[in-house]
């Protein structure tokens, strides 16, 4: 069995008290189909399990606090860390304190790391479609109260265009009032596309202001030895995407 070895360490050129760390399916203890790194709470799991996997994410992961984990809604709410011990409805946390862990979960949807160049704000977004067509990206930006242009963002493993096939109300959704949106589909049939969520990402980011964009390139889906993927599996545990400052 694989354990935390091929966790992610985002390679990007934040400021050296920028801390990130992407987990994988791997180096937990969670039974099928969970198996076995899970640390959501919402998909069926044993709780024992779950707060073990949670337990090693912090002890092995080298984070300074518990993450401060949300109650995902694919909306566009991005709260601030001053609710902590309870996992609120957001779909991203910003924080400008040392030593709070910012934490958003996924399982296909994609994950976008946040900070400035200075060093003395994080933030984490959960970005499925739903959430792009809300504004989460720009909302987590806005967030920040300073010029986009002062701000670093990494994106992290996500659903690949090439296994992510959508119909016409996604496509209707995604195009309300950004044309340019257009460009991450490929049609293949009658109503249907296949997205490319990482690019609208990056567009997305970019129109916000944004221009200093890393990561990308794993694919949740194409990957069931290291990620975990809704769309692949149905019923499975989640990843944490984790971003912290000290």
């Amino acid at each position: 069995m694989k354990d935390c070895a091929d966790w992610i360490r985002p390679d990007w050129p934040a400021p050296p008290n920028v801390h990130a760390l992407v987990t994988t399916r791997n180096g937990g203890v969670s039974a099928p189909p969970w198996d076995t790194l899970n640390p959501a709470t919402h998909v069926g799991d044993d709780p024992a399990a779950v707060a073990e996997n949670r337990r090693r994410i912090r002890t092995l992961g080298g984070l300074p606090s518990e993450p401060l984990w949300l109650s995902q809604v694919h909306g566009s709410t991005v709260a601030d860390d001053g609710r902590v011990g309870q996992e609120i409805p957001a779909d991203g946390r910003i924080t400008r304190r040392p030593g709070r862990v910012c934490a958003v979960l996924t399982a296909d949807c994609l994950p976008v790391l946040l900070c400035n160049r200075q060093g003395t704000a994080v933030a984490a977004l959960h970005a499925g479609w739903r959430g792009l067509a809300a504004g989460v990206l720009e909302a987590g930006v806005a967030a920040f109260a300073q010029p986009p242009e002062e701000l670093l963002a990494w994106l992290g493993p996500c659903i690949s265009q090439a296994a992510y096939e959508v119909g016409a109300e996604v496509h209707a959704a995604l195009l309300r009032g950004d044309p340019g949106a257009g460009a991450a589909f490929l049609p293949t049939a009658p109503g249907r596309w296949r997205l490319d969520l990482e690019g609208l990402a990056r567009h997305r980011l970019a129109r916000a202001g944004v221009r200093a964009l890393f990561g990308g390139g794993f694919c949740t889906f194409g990957a069931p030895d290291r990620f975990f993927s809704h769309r692949r599996d149905g019923t499975c545990g989640r990843l944490a995407s984790l971003v912290w400052f000290s």
